[in-house]
Formats: C-alpha cells, structure tokens, sequence
C-alpha cells in the first residue's frame, strides 16, 4: 500500500492559540512533528486554514496544503487534502495516516505499527492505544480510553474509565486491569477516509465528542496495535513546558 501522512494544523486553539508556530528549543513545532514522521513515510502534507502556518512549512522545506477554515474535525480536513493531493499530482493513494500536530516527541515507529495492521486486508480503519500510566490517566477525561475484543478490533472509546471495576476499589484500579489509552493517530483506507466524512454526527460521538464514536456506531471496524511508545501531546503551556524539558 501507498501511504500518504497529512498533519491537520489549526491555528487556533482554545486553550493555546498559534501551539503549531511556538519554538521548541529553536525549532517551531510543527517542524518537529514533521521531521518525525518523514522518517516513516515518503510523503507527508500538513493542512492547515492559516498562511502563517502555510508559510512556516514552506520555510522549512516541506509541503502544506491551504484547505477550509470550516472543518469540525482534523478527519474533514484530511479529506480535503486528499482531494487537493490527488487533483495537483494525480498520484494514487492507497492509505491515509492522520497525524496529531501537536505531538512533538512522536515516535517514526509508531506509524510503521499502524501500517502493519493494513498487512490484513479487512483492516479498514487503524488506531493506536498504549498502556496506562497510572490512576491519574485512567480517570483523566482528557486520557481516551478503549476497549478491545480479542482480534485487536475496538469495541468503545469513552473519557469515563472503561471497564469500570465494580469489585475493586478505585485506587486499585490501575493494579487490577490493563487499561488502554488512546493514541490519537489514525490510519483508513483511502476510499474509507471519503465515506466516513459523509457520515451525520452520531449519538455516540456527540455524548463523549469522540469522533471515531461516529464510525463505530455505523458499523466500520476499527483494529488498535497497542504501541510501545508513549506519546506527549500539547494542549495547553503548562504541557509545553514538560515537553521542553523532556527535549533538553
């Protein structure tokens, strides 16, 4: 399979307007998440609704693609990509891997495990979950969690800690079962990626705002590697500030 990496990048953002643009020990982050991923596939995109972050990719040596500013999820934006990717260079497109861009420390392995959950050929959808890091994550709604059946296939994702243990005492619970948090990186099959974003917002996905709950509820299978790696995502400063003195 082809594969083609695109990092959606907003400007702004609640809680940290302009995160793609911030300087990470001489580096914007942007740059780091794109330098990262390079290492995995050949072609990587950033799209984005904003000039500044448009030009600041183009500074940089890489390709950026200007799409809509109405977009309610990195999903849409990624199909929009797509589209403006296979109209500029008529090049064929197996796969698309979805990349946070607010991930600086993502680790060029963790793409290749999603990749090679498409070696089966059903796989239509692919995620990434890791295993928990303590209480505080497993109860921190921030943390997604999922749930898995036997075959790697995702039964739910929730911000409630799932399962709930009803037999063991809160504290304990990181003690008593394998809880698994979700990578928010996602892989689909081409074809898969342009049904998915046609789909109305779903029950589901409006009660946890999750929505790879949308797509679950209408039937398609999502299959999760559980990675080895963990990742630092940036959502506010005070997580900019753990991630600069991860980096020193």
């Amino acid at each position: 399979m082809k594969f083609i990496g695109i990092i959606p990048a907003r400007y702004q953002s609640s809680r940290f307007p302009g995160k793609p643009l911030v300087s990470i020990h001489g580096r914007t982050m942007i740059q780091r998440v794109y330098e990262r991923v390079s290492q995995a596939l050949e072609e990587v995109i950033v799209a984005t609704d904003d000039r500044r972050i448009l030009e600041e990719v183009q500074r940089f040596g890489g390709q950026a693609v200007m799409t809509s500013d109405r977009h309610r999820s990195g999903t849409d934006r990624c199909a929009e990509a797509l589209a403006i990717y296979r109209k500029d260079t008529g090049n064929p497109v197996d796969g698309v891997i979805n990349i946070q861009g607010d991930e600086p420390l993502i680790h060029p392995e963790q793409l290749r495990e999603v990749m090679a959950l498409f070696d089966d050929p059903q796989t239509a959808i692919a995620t990434l979950v890791h295993e928990h890091h303590g209480l505080s994550e497993i109860v921190n709604p921030n943390a997604v969690k999922a749930v898995m059946d036997n075959q790697g296939r995702v039964l739910y994702f929730s911000r409630s800690p799932i399962p709930y243990l009803r037999d063991v005492p809160r504290e304990k619970w990181s003690d008593h079962h394998p809880y698994l948090i979700h990578i928010g990186m996602y892989a689909y099959r081409a074809h898969i990626l342009e049904e998915i974003t046609k789909l109305p917002p779903s029950s589901l996905e409006k009660a946890e705002s999750l929505e790879q709950n949308r797509w679950l509820e209408n039937g398609y299978v999502i299959r999760a590697a559980v990675s080895k790696y963990r990742n630092y995502s940036v959502d506010t400063p005070e997580d900019l500030e753990q991630i600069l003195h991860l980096m020193e």
